[in-house]
């Protein structure tokens, strides 16, 4: 994926999160990362994203 591809595929993500509304948001991307695992296919590589993911995130107290 190009630089401007990234670019466009994250712009929709986040307009289509707010379409939905900061209610819905979490249900969203919680639905999008199950098809974007089923996708990927490779559990080992699905953990390996989640924990990028995390990295940096505060944690709540």
């Amino acid at each position: 994926m190009t630089d401007s591809e990234l670019d466009m595929v994250y712009t929709r993500l986040c307009k289509t999160m707010t379409e939905l509304g900061e209610a819905n948001a979490p249900l969203f991307l919680a639905r999008f990362a199950l098809l974007a695992m089923e996708r990927i296919g490779n559990a080992e590589t699905s953990v390996d994203l989640i924990d990028a993911a995390r990295e940096g995130m505060s944690m709540p107290q």
